[in-house]
C-alpha cells in the first residue's frame, strides 16, 4: 500500500462563519496526483495529496471513498433489470435523501449499496439550493462503483441544475458554497471544473438513458426530438461535446442552443405538466421513436409522484428539495409503486390524465 501524504494547513477567521461547516472534498488532479481539499469546522483548510487512490476523511458526513481508476461513461440504453428505482430533485437534502434510501432498502444503515441487483436512476439536481451538495455527490459515486460490484447499477443523469453549475450560473447555490468557495480560493463552478475528479465524473454522465421499456430525462422530450430522428446516443453525445463551450457558442449554435434553454430543451421541459401541455399524440410519437413504454422526468414539482398521459408519463419530482418529505418510483414484479422515507410503499394509480387540464402542482 502507498503511503498517504498529508499537508494541513490552519487559517485563522478574521471573520469566523456563525455557523462552522464541514465541506468537501475537492479532489483535484495535476502531474503529481490527485489533492482533496476539505474545509473543516468552518475554518481550517486541510489538504490530502494522495499518492494512491484511498481518500480518507478528515471531518463531515462523507464516508472513506476509492477514487476511480477509469472513470466510467454514462451509458445510453440499459436492458431492463428485475427491479428498478427513480428520485429526483434532491438539491442538497443529503439527509432526507438518506433516510429515503434507508427506509426503500436501497442502502443500509452504513449507507452502503443494499440494492443488490436492482438499478438507482437520478434524473438529474442534486445540485443547488441545499447546504449538502457535496455529501449527496460523494454519495451516489461511491454507490455507484458498490452497485457496479454487486451486479447492480447508478444511473445519474444531468439535470439543468447540474448544466448550470460547470458552466457558471450560480444564482442557486446555497450560501454554504459560497463561502467555502472563498476559503479555497475558486470560483464555486471551479470546484467542478475538468481538473477536479468530480468534474471529470459529471462530464462523463449521460442525460437521457433508456433502461428497459422506460425513458428517464430531467425535463422531458419534446416531439422535436423524436422528428428528428435523433437517437439518445447522439443526443448524449452532443451534450458532453458542448458542455464547456463558451455560453456564447453554445448560444448561436441553433441545434446547441436547443439542448440547453427553451421550453423544449430536454433539461428544461415543463410540458408535460405545465400549461400549455402536450398532446397525447406528441407524447406516444416519442414513445414510439424510441420503443418505450413511459418517460420518468423529474423538474416540475408536484406534490406527490404522480403518473400522467393515462401512465405514459411519470412525475417524480415531488418536493425532496423542501426539506419535509420525500418520494422515489419502484418498478419490481412489472408493478410500478411510490416509496416515501418512513418505509410505506402503495401502488402507483394509473389516472385518467390525458394531457388535456392542468394539474394541481407546488
Amino acid at each position: 500500500m502507498k503511503r498517504l501524504h498529508f499537508l494541513c494547513i490552519s487559517l485563522l477567521a478574521g471573520n469566523a462563519l456563525a455557523n462552522p461547516v464541514n465541506d468537501g472534498p475537492y479532489v483535484f488532479h495535476n502531474n503529481e496526483g490527485a489533492t482533496a481539499h476539505w474545509l473543516c469546522a468552518g475554518d481550517r483548510i486541510i489538504e490530502r495529496i494522495a499518492t494512491d487512490r484511498q481518500m480518507k476523511v478528515p471531518c463531515g458526513d462523507i464516508k472513506p471513498t476509492t477514487l476511480y481508476a477509469d472513470l466510467p461513461e454514462g451509458v445510453d440504453e440499459a436492458a431492463q433489470p428485475e427491479r428498478w428505482a427513480a428520485i429526483s430533485d434532491m438539491h442538497g437534502q443529503y439527509d432526507l435523501t438518506v433516510q429515503l434510501l434507508k427506509a426503500q432498502g436501497i442502502i443500509d444503515s452504513q449507507l452502503n449499496w443494499a440494492y443488490g441487483r436492482g438499478v438507482l436512476v437520478i434524473p438529474g439536481d442534486i445540485f443547488d439550493r441545499g447546504d449538502k451538495v457535496n455529501e449527496l455527490l460523494w454519495l451516489v459515486y461511491r454507490l455507484e462503483q458498490q452497485a457496479r460490484q454487486a451486479g447492480g447499477a447508478v444511473h445519474f443523469l444531468l439535470g439543468n441544475h447540474e448544466y448550470m453549475v460547470m458552466q457558471g450560473d450560480l444564482r442557486y447555490i446555497n450560501p454554504t458554497y459560497q463561502r467555502a468557495s472563498s476559503w479555497l480560493g475558486r470560483r464555486y463552478d471551479q470546484l467542478y471544473g475538468p481538473d477536479s475528479e468530480m468534474g471529470r465524473w459529471l462530464r462523463r454522465k449521460a442525460t437521457v438513458l433508456k433502461l428497459g421499456d422506460t425513458l428517464f430525462v430531467h425535463g422531458g422530450l419534446a416531439r422535436w426530438v423524436s422528428a428528428q430522428d435523433t437517437n439518445l446516443s447522439s443526443i448524449n453525445r452532443r451534450y458532453r461535446e458542448t458542455l464547456d463551450w463558451p455560453t456564447p457558442q453554445r448560444r448561436d449554435t441553433p441545434d446547441v442552443k436547443r439542448l440547453y434553454s427553451g421550453t423544449e430543451s430536454p433539461i428544461w421541459h415543463r410540458g408535460y405538466i405545465d400549461s400549455p401541455r402536450a398532446a397525447m399524440s406528441d407524447v406516444e410519437a416519442v414513445l414510439r421513436r424510441y420503443g418505450a413504454q413511459r418517460i420518468v422526468v423529474g423538474h416540475t414539482t408536484l406534490k406527490q409522484i404522480k403518473s400522467l398521459y393515462q401512465g405514459k408519463v411519470i412525475g417524480i419530482d415531488c418536493g425532496i428539495k423542501n426539506g419535509e418529505s420525500a418520494q422515489l418510483l419502484r418498478w419490481e414484479n412489472h408493478q410500478l409503486s411510490v416509496g416515501d422515507q418512513h418505509g410505506s410503499r402503495t401502488l402507483l394509480p394509473a389516472g385518467k390524465d390525458d394531457g388535456s387540464t392542468e394539474l394541481e402542482k407546488d
